[in-house]
This record gives structure tokens, sequence and C-alpha cells, in this order.
């Protein structure tokens, strides 16, 4: 009579789970090497500090002139300071940032996206070579005003007003959820005007011009978020953006915007699922690490899948945009899956995690916290949802 030995089951070494798809063999060198600066920058002077900022919901403004220092500020425009690199290195650095917190990519992302593009975009000379170059430094700090308090999906129907003085133009309304507000130098204004809505560069130390921090917040707490309060501000003429007109000049600079988010949020997807399978080997349950269950492999294999397939859709949507120009609608693609897919990984590694999921110690509540509000921020789901519904279709939704 033989006897048979138990079979033993040897582990074999682990890999990432973007070494899954090959992500790297997809990228140009440069674009490798700006992903690994960024993250080396994010893991060796961001994340240290990363809980105690998010406790004490507090982002220092010093941060500027480092992200400055590292070409982060604008980095995808061209000329006046700022690195002129591709719609793609722009969003792998988005990535990394987000990875460490959703507070600074959403720093840079409303820096570089909205108040740098609105002036490059639609600026004068004049103006882009007073503020730009300052602004990629990080020497100062800029904000967008679109959003008030009962007119965020609707942005058209915004009550702000601008109306002529002589040469000069008085501004007066409220502006509400404005990162960067309270600690910023340059604010770019939407009003009505009898022309229609119109951009105002507003220094915010013009008389009349008050910015309240927002407090007591649930998400992005690493990020500063205030109320904007124009007074009968004064400003020049020459403080009007001369290209700015219509509400298509904001929103394609909220394109810019949602792109980086098409990035960023898988960069809290995945570490969060980073976060978790080094957990879980480590975590022993009944004898053995929770990670050699069937039912933790099955919810790791599947959030591996949704991230995968994010970052294609980024690359793929970075691509265009570098080659032909996207969309609205594609952006629309992107932000809806991926700030979607990425909540919904961060909230599933923190059950994983158990009771150990709610401290600080480990990120993925905090990135699901501030998923949830770059969820409904520059568009919510059901908009992107009704911008696909009507390229799909040729009717518009919205009403």
């Amino acid at each position: 009579m033989t006897t048979t030995s138990p079979t033993v089951h040897r582990r074999t070494e682990p890999i990432r789970p973007l070494d899954l798809f090959d992500i790297d063999r997809l990228l140009e060198s440069d674009e490798r090497d700006i992903a690994a600066t960024v993250r080396k920058f994010v893991d060796t002077r961001l994340r240290p500090n990363l809980a105690d900022w998010f406790e004490s919901a507090t982002l220092p403004k010093k941060l500027a002139k480092e992200f400055g220092s590292l070409g982060l500020l604008g980095m995808h425009l061209p000329g006046y300071g700022c690195a002129g690199t591709t719609a793609v290195s722009y969003g792998l650095a988005c990535l990394e940032l987000e990875a460490g917190d959703s507070g600074f990519r959403s720093f840079v992302s409303v820096q570089g996206s909205l108040s740098m593009f609105s002036i490059h975009r639609y600026g004068s000379e004049e103006q882009k070579q007073e503020w730009l170059p300052r602004l990629a430094a990080g020497d100062a700090i800029g904000c967008f005003g679109l959003t008030e308090p009962d007119f965020g999906s609707n942005p058209a129907g915004l009550r702000t007003r601008a109306r002529r003085d002589g040469t000069d133009w008085i501004l007066d309304g409220t502006k509400m959820w404005i990162t960067n507000g309270s600690f910023a130098d340059i604010a770019t204004i939407w009003a009505q005007t009898d022309e229609g809505i119109r951009g105002f560069l507003v220094p915010t130390d013009s008389k009349g011009f008050t910015a309240n921090t927002i407090h007591k917040k649930l998400s992005l707490r690493a990020s500063v978020t205030s109320e904007l309060v124009l007074d009968g501000v004064r400003l020049p003429a020459s403080a009007m953006l001369p290209e700015g007109r219509g509400l298509s000049a904001p929103l394609s600079c909220l394109n810019e915007a949602r792109f980086g988010i098409v990035f960023g949020a898988l960069g809290a997807a995945r570490d969060s699922l980073d976060t978790t399978i080094a957990y879980t080997a480590t975590r022993e349950v009944f004898d053995k690490p929770l990670s050699s269950y069937q039912l933790t492999q099955e919810k790791l294999a599947n959030m591996t899948l949704e991230l995968g397939k994010g970052v294609l859709l980024a690359l793929h949507l970075g691509r265009i945009k570098d080659r032909d120009g996207v969309r609205p609608e594609q952006i629309s693609l992107g932000k809806l899956n991926n700030v979607r897919e990425a909540l919904s990984i961060a909230r599933e590694c923190r059950t994983l995690l158990g009771g150990s999921g709610i401290t600080l110690e480990y990120s993925p509540l905090r990135h699901a916290n501030n998923l949830e509000s770059v969820l409904t921020y520059e568009g919510t789901s059901e908009m992107h949802l009704l911008s696909i519904g009507q390229a799909l279709t040729g009717y518009g939704a919205f009403r």
C-alpha cells in the first residue's frame, strides 16, 4: 500500500496589478520618467504628512512652489515658463499625484487646467506675460470661479453680474466650492454681462473681494475649498479675458480639468489596491494569509480588471488628445467610468482591511471619501451620462 504526501502549494512571486496589463510598454521613455519623478516626490515629500494634513484639513501653501519646481503647474501648456508636455504625460502626473491624495491633483489641476488654461487660451498677451510665468513657478496661485450656490450643473444660469461703469467693470455675485480660493492671488471669474457670459481676471486683494474657507468637510480635506464673494469689485477694462466669450469658454476649461481626472482617479484606485494587496498578504485569518482565500482573490482580481481597463481607456483618450484633440463626450466617457470604478475599488478595498480600514493608517477610505467629491465636481455622473446619451441619440435630455 502506498501513501501520497499532501500537495504543497508554494507561493509564487506576486506582481503589481498594472503589470498584468504591461502598461509600461505602452509608454514612451519620457512619460515613464515623468511618472517616476512625480511618484518619488509623492512618496518622499507628501505621503509622510498625508494623515496629518487630512486630519487637520490643511494643505500648506508653500507646496505651490514645490509643485512649480517640478514643472507640474500648467505642464501641458506651451511657453510662458510652462513645460509644454504631452497630454499623456500630464495625465500620468495627475495619476501619481492622486495616488497620494485627490487634494494634490485638485490643486495642480485647478492651477494648470482652469486658472492657467483660461489665461493661456483666452487672455491677452499682457495678461499671459503678467500671470503665467508666476503661476507656473508657484509664485502665484490661481483659482477658477464658475460654480455658484444655485448653479452647478446649469452654469448658463449663473447670477454673478458684471456691469460697465465708464471704462471700468463692476462685479457682484457669489461663487461656491472653489478650490484654492482662500489662498489664491488671482481668480478667473465668469459673469453675466449685456454681451453674454465673459471672463475676468480678479486680483484677490481687490476691494470688495472676499474668500471664505469652507470647513467641516468630510471629503477633500487636504485641499482648500472656498466661497468667493464679490461685492462691488471694480476692475479696469484690461481685466476682461478678451477671447473668452460665451459659456463655451469656461466649459472648455472644465474639459481640460476633467481630462486630468480621467487619469487622476485611477491613482487613488491603484494606491487603494496596492495597499490592500500588501495588507491581505500579512493579515492572518484562521491561520493563513487573508490573500490566500478564494473570496479575497476574487475581489482583488475583479478590482485589478477594472483598474487596468480604466488605465487603458485613459491612455487611449490621451493619445487621441495629443494627436487630433479629444471631444467633450469622449472625456465624459473617461470621467464617468474611471471615477465610478475608482470609487468602487476604494470602497471594496476598505472591506478587506476590516477595522483597520477606518483609520488614516491605511489609504482606501480616505481615497473613497475624496472620490465622493470627484464623482460630482466638474460634471456629475448624471451630466456625463446625458452627454454620452446626446452623442448616441442626437437628442439633448438635460432639461
